[in-house]
């Protein structure tokens, strides 16, 4: 699934990172911790966090994540904007609370996967 289509589909707002919506998204991870989301996430993933200090940007790059969502409204920092830009990692805000962003995504990416065929 790419990552223009979870955009449009949840309308989000996209404030970095334009250029790469076309991102493949692989799957997901969920998390406000960054050791955690740097040990746990995997190459492709779409984050979704709450943070917005320009660290995420850091992370999502080292981890070349699809992208940033930040849930709840929360806006990036300036300097997470301006190293977002740089760095081409794109971030998207809703105002959607974390549990059904996090969901929507999931179905998503699930019904876009098919059915497991180890179930």
């Amino acid at each position: 699934m790419h990552l223009e289509d979870i955009v449009k589909a949840l309308k989000l707002r996209v404030v970095s990172g334009e250029d790469g919506l076309a991102a493949e998204v692989l799957g997901g991870y969920v998390g406000d911790l960054l050791s955690d989301v740097m040990a746990n996430s995997k190459e492709g993933d779409l984050w979704i966090t709450r943070q917005t200090h320009q660290n995420i940007v850091a992370v999502a790059s080292l981890k070349d994540h699809a992208g940033i969502i930040l849930v709840q409204g929360c806006n990036p920092a300036a300097d997470t904007l301006d190293k977002a830009r740089k760095e081409g990692v794109p971030i998207m805000v809703t105002d959607m609370p974390g549990f059904e962003a996090i969901g929507k995504v999931y179905n998503m990416i699930a019904t876009k996967k098919g059915p497991d065929p180890s179930t």
